[in-house]
């Protein structure tokens, strides 16, 4: 059996009734929001609009606005039971280990194993962003110079061309670094001591070395950090570059060669296949980012934790049946759905905008985040509007909103693994423990994930890994959302019938997600 983690009555608070009060009690979601635009906003939406173009819009919105009813319905529980998210999924029926929890509980490891090769690719963005932005070495800024070249020669041809698309009379990849070779061939000629072609084109160790600082930085902070501290770091990290990137989509409106027009964004609003682009499979890709975009299989299982942690079921009280205990958790379920809707406004907004800039910026171009450029790649959707500042602009705002991620995401998987130590019985089942374990975890998972990204450099396709792991649960976690609806409620907390159908309606979409995303993977499996 389980320790009793149901909140006491001791510290019982009345909910705020007044709109500025309740605003004041929102945070959760603000945690959420900042891990969630650094990997599925920044990383996974973007490489759709680069390879879909437009045409893939609808998924991302829909990806956005669906899972927040599952969301709200595990949060629920959580004001109900005051029990954390894999305590309460242990209780869905289903296969188990006595003792050891039940299937529910043992995928959320298999995609905990998934979500680490994420955070693995985050770090690995971050480590790219300084590393252009502060190269280590001389082979650094030698690879940061031919890349850079490649990239603007790339652009640069789009702009000249008299047909609008890159790569159709400009010249290859190839012939650029053919000619850029000629060029340090000339250069050593005149100067022996200039770099070879071979040195400019051989890949540095910058990133990996700033990767490996920011982990061991991260793995210090987490140790001793507190929940006020997460919420806050979080919060202005992923508003700067949130407005920042507003704020370039729209002066992009103003670019003939760029702008969005209503047109294409009504067009990508209707479900239809897309055109690959750019040597990618968008329809893997999109499958793999509905997973991770808006709240993710990973920040739904989180999401209660962080209700938790900021008091929303010890201010409830535990569930006596009496009146004033349902007029208080009304009140708390109040402030948690503004908290989770006033979220999915803030990381829809985000996630239109990095769409559609990948969508009339990369896809136009023809570039595609990959591997060690993934970043780099990334800066030119802000070369149109901010130029020769394009990349400065880009590499604060990338490394706010990676980092965050990092941040956010290792702080919540320190507390979620603590947890299934604990249902799983490897841990004695006490708060107390449970605690300690929060700390060591903290210092180790930055570690753990920068090793990944170590032995495997391409962040892309580490976030779209842990994106079909999460597609996968996704369906799972809508089912035990319904499952808490209709067998854990209690009179006085039930929702309307609207809500109802709502619910079953999110279901079904992250059902047909998740079937979609095995199926997808299966037969790519099969036609190899």
């Amino acid at each position: 059996m389980h320790a009793d983690t149901s909140p006491s009555d001791a510290a019982t608070v009345n909910p705020p009734v007044r709109w500025m009060g309740v605003i004041r009690c929102i945070g959760p979601g603000l945690i959420v929001a900042g891990s969630i635009v650094g990997s599925g906003e920044l990383i996974a939406t973007t490489k759709t609009g680069a390879e879909a173009g437009f045409s893939l819009l609808w998924l991302i919105l829909l990806g956005c606005v669906v899972k927040v009813f599952a969301q709200i319905e595990l949060g629920r529980y959580a004001i109900i039971s005051g029990k954390t998210t894999l305590l309460a999924l242990d209780e869905v029926p289903g296969p188990r280990i006595k003792g050891r929890g039940n299937w529910l509980v043992w995928y959320w490891v298999v995609m905990w194993v998934a979500s680490i090769s994420q955070l693995g690719g985050i770090v690995g963005g971050v480590g790219q962003a300084m590393a252009i932005s502060a190269p280590l070495s001389q082979i650094g800024r030698d690879y940061n110079s031919a890349a850079d070249a490649e990239q603007l020669d790339q652009f640069e041809r789009f702009q000249n061309s008299t047909v609008g698309q890159s790569g159709e009379d400009g010249k290859s990849s190839n012939a650029f670094w053919q000619s850029y070779d000629e060029k340090y061939t000339l250069g050593r000629s005149r100067n022996p001591s200039a770099p070879t072609a071979a040195a400019a084109r051989t890949m540095p160790q910058d990133a990996a070395i700033w990767a490996i600082l920011i982990s061991v930085i991260t793995s210090i902070v987490l140790v001793n950090g507190r929940y006020g501290m997460i919420q806050s770091l979080s919060t202005v990290l992923v508003a700067s570059f949130t407005v920042l990137t507003c704020l370039n989509l729209f002066l992009l409106q103003g670019q003939a060669d760029f702008r969005v027009s209503l047109a294409e964004f009504w067009s990508g609003l209707t479900p239809g296949p897309p055109q690959d682009v750019a040597g990618g499979n968008s329809i893997g890709t999109a499958l793999a980012t509905f997973g991770i975009i808006g709240v993710g299989a990973a920040e739904l299982v989180m999401y209660p934790y962080w209700c938790l942690e900021k008091g929303y079921a010890k201010f409830a009280g535990k569930n006596d049946g009496s009146e004033a205990w349902v007029k208080r958790a009304n009140g708390w379920m109040r402030v948690m759905r503004f908290d989770a809707w006033g979220a999915m406004v803030i990381y829809t907004f985000s996630t239109i905008a990095f769409y559609l800039l990948g969508a009339a910026v990369l896809h136009r171009v023809g570039l595609n985040p990959e591997k060690s450029d993934m970043v780099r790649t990334l800066a030119v959707m802000f070369r149109p509007v901010f130029s020769q500042w394009a990349a400065a602009v880009f590499l604060f705002g990338a490394f706010a909103v990676l980092y965050s991620t990092f941040f956010v995401a290792n702080a919540s998987h320190a507390r979620t693994f603590s947890d299934a130590m604990r249902v799983v019985g490897l841990i004695d089942d006490d708060e107390a423990t449970r605690q300690k374990w929060i700390r060591i975890l903290s210092g180790l998972f930055p570690l753990l994930c920068v090793v990944v990204y170590i032995a495997f450099p391409a962040p892309a396709q580490l976030v779209l890994l842990s994106g079909v792991a999460q597609g996968i649960m996704l369906p799972m976690l809508a089912g035990a959302a319904i499952f808490f609806r209709y067998r854990r409620c209690v009179p006085g907390l039930a929702p309307g019938k609207l809500w109802d159908a709502m619910l079953w309606l999110s279901a079904a979409a992250m059902l047909v997600t998740g079937m979609w995303t095995v199926f997808d993977k299966v037969q790519g499996y099969w036609g190899q």
